[in-house]
């Protein structure tokens, strides 16, 4: 039998035990979502990092929007149960995106930064959707995420909300199992904790300066390049 990465392992194990119905428990148990404050190994932060490094896209390959030549390149590491994400996704991002993403002005970069196992199990759903589709399904899963990602019950939550865009269970699962995209999904993550000192969601670099934290859009619109 192939051997199975830690953290599918650690998927199906979450998955297993929603099913037995203690879901809730473990996704809300103390401690379960700490990430978000401080990685259990702090690096020493990166406050930059040169376009060399930092433009070097994931086995799985980058999902972005704009123009590559773009003036200014914005990077946002992700996490999908990551409220800070979701709200910046909601009220700052559709703003950022109309005035500086489609007027060619910002080339914008999603990055994976999974904080809990249910994160991973969301990002790498949307990253087994056609490419076309991957920030229509970011922003739904943001849209709804009180819905599946804080209820007793989130994976078959998270199915039940994917499915409005074409995900039978049967695709569901092998999502969920695809090693491949487990292991790009750990490598992008592994890569921006190592180098660039990412503990925490959402955390953006703007022109290879590094900001941790929810923005607004003024503060975006300071840091880049006019």
């Amino acid at each position: 039998m192939a051997s199975i990465s830690r953290q599918a392992l650690i998927i199906a194990a979450a998955i297993v035990i929603v099913a037995a119905g203690a879901g809730y428990y473990f996704l809300h148990k103390p401690g379960a979502a700490v990430l978000d404050q401080a990685s259990a190994a702090t690096p020493a932060p990166a406050t930059s990092a040169p376009a060399s490094d930092l433009m070097v896209a994931g086995p799985l390959g980058e999902m972005a929007l704009g123009s590559p030549t773009a003036p200014n390149v914005v990077i946002e590491y992700v996490s999908m149960t990551c409220p800070h994400c979701a709200r910046f996704h909601g009220e700052v991002y559709p703003k950022f995106k109309a005035q500086y993403v489609d007027t060619g002005k910002v080339y914008y970069v999603l990055r994976e930064f999974p904080l809990d196992p249910l994160a991973t199990a969301a990002i790498v759903v949307a990253r087994c959707a056609p490419k076309e589709r991957f920030f229509p399904l970011v922003d739904l899963m943001y849209d709804h995420q009180s819905e599946w990602a804080f209820v007793p019950q989130p994976v078959d939550a998270l199915f039940n909300l994917v499915k409005q865009a074409g995900f039978t269970r049967d695709a569901f699962n092998a999502c969920l199992t695809n090693q491949s995209l487990l292991d790009g999904v750990n490598w992008v993550q592994d890569r921006s904790t190592k180098l660039f000192g990412v503990n925490s969601t959402p955390t953006f670099f703007i022109n290879g300066t590094k900001v941790a934290g929810e923005q607004t859009l003024d503060q975006l619109a300071a840091a880049l390049k006019k």
